[in-house]
């Protein structure tokens, strides 16, 4: 017999919308975690309205989904509804005034792909960066000395009580990998760029040789969250976890990157716990050795162990 939820999931959308039961390692760039209750692809802002609306009704965690690719789901999955907003939301507007709109499920290699085409400049540094518009808002990513803080110009949210707000670049409150979209119950719905005129075979051949980089620095070949932990101050974590002594240290098939040790990889079926330990453990060492504190990057959804120096979210 189907669940209340489910049924009143149904009204909302429909059966092809609502998964059940789903792994979420199919939907994460680290290729790691255990089911979701549910997993809904809504279609329209009045869709995401009305599901958000249910789960605070029932009481019900729900979590924003992008591309999934900062992110670590529990072995154990998640207790709640995962709202995937990538497939649906991927629109891109192109004004006059080289100023771009875009929802918040695009992907940032198609946006900057975009640019391009229109031979607007300043979103090279995103190219290459394997997430959407809405995930590279929430925590003002960057890259290759270039940050969404430098083009977004404002952006449209659904607030806590269902109503969109327009936010200029001020309310967003950018920092270093952080924005109000992490402190507050908002979701992104669409975002405001402006960029500079420019030759666009010039602004493709810059993407090309920053993509080129990140393929000779960074352990594309293996699946990863990106960067595994936030750069600390006046210091960089890949280095500090190098000097440390920890280049390719792996717990189960977790393991350092030998190739850039700011990043912790899947190098062979590794589980969350796998994932986890070894970022506990270059935390610990580190901060034995150095004195300085490294502080994730990469989000954690679901249930971990109690005793996780690093917490989830729920």
């Amino acid at each position: 017999m189907e669940d209340r939820f489910y049924q009143k999931l149904n009204l909302i959308l429909t059966k092809e919308q609502i998964r059940r039961k789903e792994r979420m390692e199919m939907h994460t760039s680290l290729h790691i975690g255990g089911e979701a209750d549910y997993y809904v692809i809504p279609g329209t802002t009045s869709e995401v309205r009305e599901v958000v609306d249910l789960c605070k009704y029932e009481k019900l965690p729900c979590f924003i989904l992008g591309n999934g690719s900062n992110l670590l789901v529990s072995d154990l999955g998640y207790r709640g509804l995962i709202l995937q907003l990538a497939d649906n939301f991927s629109k891109i507007w192109v004004k006059d005034d080289c100023i771009i709109t875009a929802q918040a499920g695009v992907m940032l290699a198609k946006l900057a792909n975009e640019a391009a085409t229109h031979s607007l400049s300043g979103f090279e540094f995103a190219a290459g960066i394997p997430g959407t518009l809405g995930g590279a808002v929430t925590m003002n990513a960057g890259a290759y000395d270039g940050e969404m803080k430098h083009c977004l110009i404002g952006a449209r949210v659904l607030d806590e009580d269902g109503n969109i707000q327009s936010l200029d670049r001020n309310d967003l409150e950018l920092g270093y990998r952080a924005s109000i979209l992490q402190r507050r119950e908002y979701i992104l719905l669409e975002a405001d760029l402006v960029l500079m005129p420019g030759d666009e075979l010039t602004i493709r051949a810059k993407m090309k040789e920053l993509n080129a980089k990140r393929r000779e620095k960074q352990p594309l070949e293996h699946y990863s969250a990106g960067s595994t932990f936030k750069r600390p101050p006046g210091d960089y974590a890949g280095k500090l976890i190098s000097d440390a002594g920890l280049c390719g240290y792996q717990v189960g098939g977790a393991a350092v990157s030998e190739k850039h040790c700011g990043f912790v990889i899947n190098k062979e079926h590794a589980t969350a716990k796998d994932f986890v330990t070894v970022m506990e453990d270059v935390i610990r060492i580190v901060e034995e050795k150095f004195g300085v504190r490294l502080e994730p990057e990469v989000k954690l959804l679901g249930d971990f162990d109690d005793e996780n120096a690093i917490t989830p979210i729920k």
